[in-house]
Formats: structure tokens, sequence, C-alpha cells
């Protein structure tokens, strides 16, 4: 991919002591991780408040059609494409995650 440039505020902040003594890369992927973990558990948080609330999973809650069962209601819609949301953002924030680390793997392995 090439080099490439920080803006010099930017850099200062990737040398900062709290991210350690690693390189730009390796602090870089650390915070890509740190981001990625971020979002994965608030896509957990709704996953698991939406299963709670209806008592069911994801999966349970498009097998009986439950949407249609309540009537199509506003309340069910918007938590159907909440949920839907978050249980593809879990799948795609794990397999990011998966990548991530396996190239880190390759590259400092």
């Amino acid at each position: 991919m090439g080099d490439i440039t920080f803006l010099e505020s930017t850099r200062q902040f990737l040398e900062d002591p709290l991210l350690g003594e690693q390189d730009l890369d390796t602090k870089v992927r650390l915070l890509l991780e740190a981001e990625y973990l971020r979002r994965l558990a608030a896509y957990r948080r709704v996953d698991r408040t939406l299963s709670q609330k209806y008592g069911m999973t994801w999966q349970e809650f498009l097998d009986r059609r439950v949407t249609r069962q309540k009537g199509y209601t506003w309340e069910v819609e918007s938590d159907a494409m909440s949920w839907e949301t978050a249980v593809d953002g879990i799948e795609t924030m794990e397999h990011t995650l998966r990548k991530l680390r396996e190239s880190a793997h390759v590259q400092h392995g």
C-alpha cells in the first residue's frame, strides 16, 4: 500500500507513552481492535436486550414471524431492524477481528 503520512499532531498522539512503546503499525492495529471490540460489545448488548425482551433468539424471532404476529407495529418493526443490524454487526465485527488478528500474526509471526 505504500507509505502513510500522518498529520504531525496525529503522530504526536500516536507516540504518547499511554499507547506503549510499539511501532506505529502495532499502535494503529491496537486502536482498530479496540474500536471493533467496542462496536462488537454494543451489538451484543442490543442482541441480548432484544433476546430478553422477546424471550427468544433472532432466528426464532424470524422463524415465528413475530412482526406479523404483532401486527407490524412500529415498536416491533423498529426492534426487528435494530436486532438484524446487531446480529449482522456481530458477525461482521467477529470476522473483521479475526482477519486483523490473523494478519498481525502473519506480519509479526
